[in-house]
Parts: structure tokens; C-alpha cells; sequence
């Protein structure tokens, strides 16, 4: 389930990408089936990025043509030299971070001039939802600690120097699933209506219905989950 799309941060062989906060790798993984690029996905936690690595071999079928490693390292000091990367990704990572400043500082850092970039958080509005349902949902360790806007994010991301291009929302179809998630926090997928909302889920990302490939199209500019921005690196950084 990517929340990227690559179509609006195209890939080409010879290139680096950076997965930061890649989680179980989801999007590494994709960007490994470009041929010729070279794909680093980082994360904090251990036990994700064993199971990052455990899927390298489940790509074998697509006949990869990229390359791939995984790392562990702290976005807020990301262990690279300057300019490393034509493409970086921060993926569901800044509601996590106290001080998400030094991690934009950081994407910036690494990415080539000319490079891209894309970054994406929840959408504020069904945010704001979860953690009215449940105290617990951003209180659990490792949960959101913060509610951005998408106003707030592109201009504060600008300000490192970088230019906006292009924007999209994604995941409309797991609003719900998230707020009654919510609802019913303490018995989790016990609850029947939890469990079946998740059975939906799992069944349209196997099926790909069209359906619900519609519901998408319709709800994402406005419910979507998750809000992604795209940005471009000047070619001459400033003196």
C-alpha cells in the first residue's frame, strides 16, 4: 500500500533514492523494482527494519533490476554526507518527531541540488477526530504527537528552500477503519466492527476493485489520510 506516487517523483537508473522513517519498507521496496536505482531505506527501529530485510526476497519474482539496503539512524541526524540523494521520502514519519525542524533540516541537507522530495503526514481534519475518540490513540508510546496542516507543512518545508510542485491525499477508504479504531481503542480487533472494516481493507488492497478504486479518486482531495507533498531542490542552493 504506497502512499507515494512515483509518478510525481520519477525514478531513473543511475539515481539514489532515501527511504527515511521507511517503517517495513514499503516504499524502498517499490523504488527497488526501477532498474538501475540504488535504494537506502533508514529507520530507528530494529524489529522494522528485520522485516524490511526479510521482504528483499519476496521481490525476486518481479525481477528487481535496483539495488536496496536498510539502515538504522535517526532522522534528525541522518548519518550521510551532503547531497547523497536525488530522491528522498519521509513517509508517515514527522507526527512522530518532537523536533521534526531538525529532520526537515536534514532532508534538505542530503538531497542533491535539482533533487525531489516528498513528504507525507495525516490529514489534519480526521486527525483531529482520532485523538477526540481516543486519548490513547496519540498517547501510546511511539504514537502521533502532533496535528499538522497542509499549509503549515509546505510552508515551513519552503522555508528550508525548497519549492512546491504538486500535492495529493491518499488512503480515503482508511479514514473510517481509523475512527472506529478509535472508538472501540481498548478491544482493538475484537471488536466486530473493527475486525470486519479491516477484512474490507485487506480484501480491496488483494482485489483492487474498482469500486472502491473510485471512492478513492472522489474522497482523496478532501478525506484522504494522509496529505502528500512533493517539492523540488533549486539547482544553485543559496550562497
Amino acid at each position: 500500500m504506497l502512499t507515494v506516487d512515483f509518478s510525481w517523483l520519477p525514478l531513473a537508473a543511475g539515481e539514489r533514492l532515501l527511504d527515511v522513517g521507511c517503517g517495513e519498507g514499503r516504499h524502498s521496496l517499490a523504488a527497488y523494482l526501477t532498474p538501475g536505482v540504488s535504494v537506502v531505506g533508514l529507520d530507528l527501529s530494529a524489529k522494522d527494519l528485520i522485516t524490511a530485510k526479510g521482504r528483499i526476497d519476496d521481490m525476486a519474482p518481479y525481477d528487481p533490476k535496483g539495488s536496496i539496503q536498510f539502515c538504522q539512524g535517526d532522522a534528525t541526524r541522518l548519518p550521510f554526507p551532503d547531497h547523497a540523494f536525488d530522491r528522498v521520502i519521509c513517509s508517515e514519519v514527522l507526527e512522530h518527531i518532537p523536533n521534526f525542524m531538525a529532520v526537515l533540516g536534514e532532508l534538505y541537507r542530503v538531497l542533491k541540488p535539482g533533487g525531489r522530495l516528498c513528504v507525507s503526514v495525516p490529514r489534519a481534519w480526521p486527525e483531529k477526530i482520532c485523538w477526540w475518540l481516543s486519548r490513547d490513540y496519540h498517547n501510546t508510546p511511539g504514537g502521533h504527537i502532533r496535528i499538522f496542516s497542509r499549509e503549515f507543512l509546505q510552508r515551513e518545508i519552503s522555508l528550508q528552500g525548497l519549492r512546491p510542485y504538486h500535492s495529493h491525499g491518499a488512503h480515503a477508504l482508511h479514514v473510517p477503519y481509523w475512527w472506529l479504531r478509535c472508538l472501540f481503542w481498548h478491544r482493538g480487533e475484537k471488536s466486530r466492527v473493527v475486525a470486519a472494516y479491516h477484512r474490507l481493507l485487506v480484501w480491496d488492497l488483494m482485489n483492487k476493485p474498482g469500486i472502491t478504486a473510485w471512492f478513492d479518486r472522489l474522497c482523496n482531495p478532501w478525506m484522504g489520510k494522509s496529505v502528500v507533498l512533493y517539492f523540488n531542490k533549486p539547482d544553485k542552493e543559496p550562497a
